[in-house]
């Protein structure tokens, strides 16, 4: 089949963007992320239960499936009656809270039948203060100079491990590996991972991917982990700036040198992970009913949805949406009843994986208006295919005007109506709204 140059001119781009990053999976690069909280998730809180709701995921959108971590929780210095997912008992195995092994491969392969992709949560930092390791292989642990186990910060139920033993290097990319051939995930979510040396991602990333092509999202944000072979960071900078503006101590203006950053600092090719809340922002920072809470919440989970080199989060119950803290070491169910957010994801994620323009290798602009302190505009284009956005990060209403934008005849995916777009055009935004408007496709139209 002939390309026409429009769609060569993409392949081109597309193929560009791989060769720079050539372990990146191709199916993240218009995809997104979806944590799934399984404890919290049902009342039953296991993989049975959350099985269930795979088709009306699929039908919102989500693709990629993160996993919180899925192994037995250590019993020795336990907080709660339940514990921390992140201290593990044992690597190799499953808890049993949440069902069996036999479980959790049907769970994925039920979940890849649908089309999803699954990650699975790795804390490889530390272990739980009664993982078999510590009996077994105590020299996998640092210690102090009393010769007593560490605990990292005030993680008073788990135990640091030391690196600088090579065998645990080998022993822990070996139990990676297990739950690649084993259970077909793919790809993993390593927690802390920026406290875990370089030397180990380095070596464990490479002899993973010689079994598949996983993808590697680190739950840090330095430029030494995309080096070191990861795919995606996080994006807390960008986090911060906009509770800033929420709160009012930041405008706009502020999340230019955020986003700009990860251009000038990380390896080309990086991928970074956008959210307005996860698992340690809802349980400990108020994220999504206090930081960016219900008109303000749009906005900045559009940003997310449509940032260049973006890969978008959604945190169990965010859809709904579930504004409280959920809690950390008991059991708490989130409550699903209304899905008041599951119209406006699921728009937002077809557009993700539809538009060329939202492709990492699609160009990025920001848009002068007459009113940046509170008008965020920005432009992602490849050929003559376009996203147009445009944010009030404001309480007040706001009227604004685009600066030298070439007049574009554009559909507005939310309202459903064709305009045309140019610099004379007027634009009225309430407090805390928005527009998206992408290039005039006949096909694309369609599927909003």
């Amino acid at each position: 089949m002939k390309l026409s140059p429009k769609r060569l001119l993409i392949s081109i781009l597309l193929l560009a963007f791989l060769k720079s990053n050539a372990q990146t999976p191709s199916w993240i690069l218009n995809g997104n992320i979806y944590e799934v909280n399984v404890r919290q998730y049902t009342p039953e809180g296991t993989f049975k239960a959350f099985e269930k709701q795979l088709p009306r995921l699929k039908q919102m959108g989500a693709q990629t499936l993160w996993f919180m971590p899925i192994n037995p929780i250590s019993k020795k210095d336990r907080k709660g009656s339940l514990g921390s997912y992140y201290a593990i008992a044992d690597y190799g195995a499953i808890n049993p809270e949440y069902g069996t092994l036999q479980d959790w491969k049907q769970l994925v392969n039920k979940a890849h039948s649908l089309g999803f992709k699954v990650i699975i949560d790795w804390v490889a930092n530390h272990t739980g203060a009664d993982n078999y390791w510590i009996e077994k292989h105590s020299d996998f642990y640092a210690k102090d100079s009393a010769g007593n186990l560490i605990a990292p910060f005030d993680w008073t139920d788990t135990r640091k491990l030391n690196y600088n033993n090579h065998e645990l290097a080998d022993s822990m990319i070996a139990v990676m590996k297990y739950w690649i051939t084993e259970t077909n995930i793919d790809g993993f979510r390593c927690d802390v991972a920026g406290e875990v040396p370089d030397a180990f991602w380095q070596k464990c990333i490479p002899e993973l991917r010689k079994l598949k092509n996983i993808f590697m999202l680190a739950e840090g944000e330095k430029p030494e982990l995309n080096k070191d072979g990861f795919n995606a960071t996080y994006t807390w900078s960008v986090f911060n700036v906009m509770k800033d503006i929420v709160k009012g101590t930041k405008d706009a203006n502020s999340l230019d040198s955020a986003i700009n950053n990860y251009d000038t600092t990380f390896p080309k090719g990086s991928l970074h992970m956008y959210f307005t809340s996860n698992h340690d922002e809802n349980s400990w920072n108020k994220a999504d009913y206090e930081t960016t809470p219900g008109i303000t919440h749009a906005p900045f989970a559009l940003l997310t949805q449509t940032m260049k080199s973006g890969v978008p989060l959604i945190y169990s119950g965010q859809e709904e949406p579930f504004l409280r803290a959920i809690r950390f070491f008991d059991k708490d169910t989130i409550s699903f009843s209304k899905y008041q957010r599951a119209a406006f994801y699921t728009t937002l994620l077809k557009l993700k994986k539809l538009h060329p323009a939202l492709n990492p290798a699609a160009a990025y602009k920001r848009i002068a208006t007459d009113n940046d302190k509170n008008v965020f505009a920005y432009y992602r284009y490849v050929a003559n295919r376009f996203v147009l956005v445009v944010l009030n990060l404001s309480n007040t209403k706001q009227v604004v005007h685009l600066k030298d934008f070439t007049a574009k005849t554009s559909f507005d995916i939310f309202k459903k109506e064709t305009k045309t777009v140019s610099s004379f055009s007027t634009l009225t935004l309430a407090p805390w709204d928005y527009k998206v408007l992408i290039d005039n496709d006949a096909t694309l139209k369609l599927q909003f």
